[in-house]
This record gives structure tokens, C-alpha cells and sequence, in this order.
């Protein structure tokens, strides 16, 4: 793992995070000597999971109302 200074790292930034994405950390280093470790947040789930809604509403009962919402829209001039 390659050991950025402070100055390399504020001029190279997306390198730093980039490197920090597919190795799983980047250290960057001061002049006083302290080190610190950029890491990627682990995501919990894709941002697209969305929780499940209960409905007695069956197949048909939602291809109806798709149905007649694109029939209102197609009337009204919006469609």
C-alpha cells in the first residue's frame, strides 16, 4: 500500500480514493509524522431495496388501474 504525503494526497485526491476503493484503505502522512487511513464506507444493501408494501390488491386489480389511468391520460391530452 503506497503511503501518500498530505501534499500528494490534496493534489491527487481521486487517485487516493480510488486506490482506498479497491485495496480498502489509503494512508496519508503528515510532516509531524502522524498517519491517517481513508477507508470506503461499506454500504448495508443496495440504495434501490426498497421495503415490501401488504395489499389485497391482486395482478388484475393493478393492470386495471394501470389500465385506466393510461385511458384518463390518453383522453385528457397528457398521454
Amino acid at each position: 500500500m503506497k503511503v501518500y504525503t498530505y501534499t500528494e494526497a490534496r493534489q491527487r485526491l481521486s487517485r487516493v480514493l480510488d486506490e482506498a476503493r479497491t485495496r480498502g484503505e489509503s494512508r496519508i502522512k503528515r510532516q509531524d509524522g502522524s498517519e491517517f487511513i481513508i477507508q470506503p464506507v461499506k454500504l448495508k444493501g443496495s440504495p434501490l431495496d426498497v421495503k415490501g408494501v401488504k395489499s389485497k390488491a391482486t395482478s388484475s386489480d393493478i393492470r386495471s388501474a394501470i389500465r385506466e389511468g393510461r385511458e384518463r391520460d390518453y383522453l385528457s391530452g397528457s398521454g
